[in-house]
């Protein structure tokens, strides 16, 4: 169970600012808002904590230049305004932290750096590298050069791989809502903050809604997710309103202003966490009751005789998710099977395969060691 002291003494933080909380209503930057983050990680710094933020607002930053209202649609416009924005909003970083004595490094990362084991241990290292110089390293999606099947896709989950990455100890989700609510505050006055959450269950996902502001990529359910990542890292996880005035501080001083995700105690190792949250998914399978019991109770790997349908085009050395009868996700792992393969040997006995298929045979779906629990 999190206690106020857990987050108190927390040292690797990471913080995610996003584009609702940098930018006034009218898109234009709030410089003001920026300059109160500063000071805050700054002190934060200056106390031995190691910082690490995650920005939004390069897209923002680069609509705001070139005097737009509205978000473009197409991507090779969308990659231009980050790439205008990009170098602004870091030279508006730069300036503010070295006026509190910090310094600061720009780290752009892509889906890519954390789908190849080698380049995830790579962007590890080099974080690590930041942080040992005592630098804030400033990170963003390099969305000038990321095509979409390699793009991240919100800075919510940029921020929980970071986190895992490094071994954040916290995690703070700075948005324009307090936290997360029972039902959407928008539209129900009652509406209730949650002040703890301790596993993501489908009805915490049913209640977080879906988009943000016109401004931002994401919403409540992005957060959500990564809440998973994190608390499966073993790193607690804070929303928190970035409006509010020295939010982080309170944050930390033990107020449990927000929503807290607290880590779970036995989180993955290293490779477990790229395997369950680094490598894009291409299909998954559903196993029976039988199955499911052996994989939570043992750890067992998956047989063929256990699934019972799968969906997806995927190839020997994919990562797919493993689903119940129910559709529960339940874990995640490299198959050793590619759809052709597995439509032929579903549901059989190992002991058939040599009749049902050619070349290399496995004994397992997917191997346990290959695998990890999402429950």
């Amino acid at each position: 169970m999190i206690t106020k002291n857990e987050i108190k003494n927390a040292q690797r933080i990471v913080i995610k600012v996003g584009t609702s909380t940098l930018n006034h209503s009218t898109g234009h930057l709030n410089i003001h808002q920026i300059d109160l983050l500063v000071r805050q990680l700054s002190d934060l710094a200056n106390q031995g904590k190691e910082i690490l933020l995650v920005t939004s607002g390069a897209v923002g930053a680069g609509l705001d230049r070139m005097k737009k209202k509205q978000k473009p649609t197409s991507i090779p416009e969308k990659q231009a305004l980050a790439a205008i924005g990009q170098g602004i909003l870091m030279h508006i970083y730069e300036k503010l932290f070295s006026e509190y004595g910090q310094t600061v490094a720009q780290v752009l990362l892509t889906k890519e750096n954390s789908v190849h084991y080698s380049q995830y241990i790579n962007s590890r290292n080099a974080l690590l590298s930041l942080l040992k110089m005592h630098t804030i390293p400033i990170i963003n999606e390099n969305d000038v050069v990321a095509i979409e099947q390699l793009k991240i896709g919100d800075n919510d989950t940029l921020s929980a791989i970071v986190a895992g990455l490094v071994d954040a100890d916290l995690l703070i989700l700075l948005t324009d809502i307090d936290g997360l609510y029972n039902k959407n505050p928008q539209t129900h006055a009652d509406a209730a903050l949650l002040k703890k959450v301790t596993e993501i269950t489908p009805h915490i996902e049913t209640i977080a809604g879906g988009a943000g502001t016109k401004f931002g990529t994401g919403g409540m359910f992005t957060k959500i997710q990564a809440a998973k990542i994190a608390m499966s890292s073993g790193v607690t996880m804070v929303i928190a309103n970035g409006s509010r005035k020295n939010i982080i501080n309170d944050v930390l001083s033990g107020e449990f202003c927000g929503t807290v995700f607290p880590a779970r105690e036995a989180h993955l190792k290293q490779r477990k966490t790229w395997l369950a949250f680094g490598k894009n998914i291409s299909g998954s399978i559903t196993v029976d009751n039988g199955c499911e019991a052996a994989l939570i109770k043992n750890g067992s790997s998956i047989l063929a005789a256990g699934v019972i349908d799968f969906s997806g085009i995927f190839s020997a050395g994919n990562t797919v998710r493993v689903l119940s009868t129910d559709n529960r996700e339940i874990a995640r792992g490299i198959i050793n099977y590619g759809a052709n393969a597995l439509t032929k040997i579903l549901g059989h006995n190992t002991c058939e395969f040599s009749s049902l298929l050619a070349g290399k045979i496995y004994d397992e779906v997917i191997h346990r060691d290959n695998m990890v629990l999402m429950i």
